[in-house]
């Protein structure tokens, strides 16, 4: 039942402050910041907490049509009208690329003056579909990764790190590490 720290909380705090200046630095003149709900919101705030510039937050959620299928549907679109504006879009983890590509292709659509992408963890590994990431975080393995936003059952995103756990304990028994985080 092995649950180890894969990204401490001060390095992530760290290295999100790096992404923030990055974008600041890309966009002097403001950005809009879309995150996807839920697992980004952590991020997000952190995020802008570090930003030196004007920054519009808006968000979107998706949902799978079928499981295994790679289909999603936006069940939460965009509040803010985003044509000609600076967008980027701010993701916890980019895995095979699917949700990705079809959200990008939705903002592309709506007439940005650029659109580029934020994630905090990047699997490269699992890519199926080509798609360009310009500020990752932290390159991953295949690992399953639960904190700082990410979840198993609507678990573990109150956790401060990135922690890498096993999926089948968490199949068999989604509060499997619960006591041993939370004391319980």
């Amino acid at each position: 039942m092995a649950l180890r720290v894969l990204i401490p909380a001060e390095v992530l705090r760290e290295r999100v402050a790096r992404l923030a200046a990055q974008i600041c630095s890309d966009h002097p003149d403001g950005v809009v910041l879309v995150a996807v709900l839920k697992g980004s919101a952590l991020f997000l705030a952190d995020l802008i907490r570090t930003m030196t510039v004007p920054v519009q937050v808006d968000f979107l959620a998706v949902s799978s049509y079928a499981a295994g299928t790679g289909r999603v549907r936006l069940v939460k679109d965009l509040d803010a009208d985003i044509s000609g504006r600076d967008v980027v879009l701010v993701e916890d983890i980019v895995d095979t690329g699917l949700t990705l590509t079809y959200l990008h292709g939705e903002l592309a659509r709506r007439g940005p003056r650029s659109l580029s992408v934020c994630s905090l963890l990047d699997k490269s590994c699992r890519r199926i579909v080509p798609i360009t990431v310009r500020y990752v975080g932290f390159e991953i393995g295949d690992e399953f990764v639960i904190g700082y936003g990410m979840d198993y059952a609507e678990r573990y995103r109150n956790v401060g790190a990135v922690l890498a756990g096993e999926l089948d304990v968490l199949r068999h028994d989604p509060d499997a590490y619960v006591a041993e985080l939370f004391g319980r």
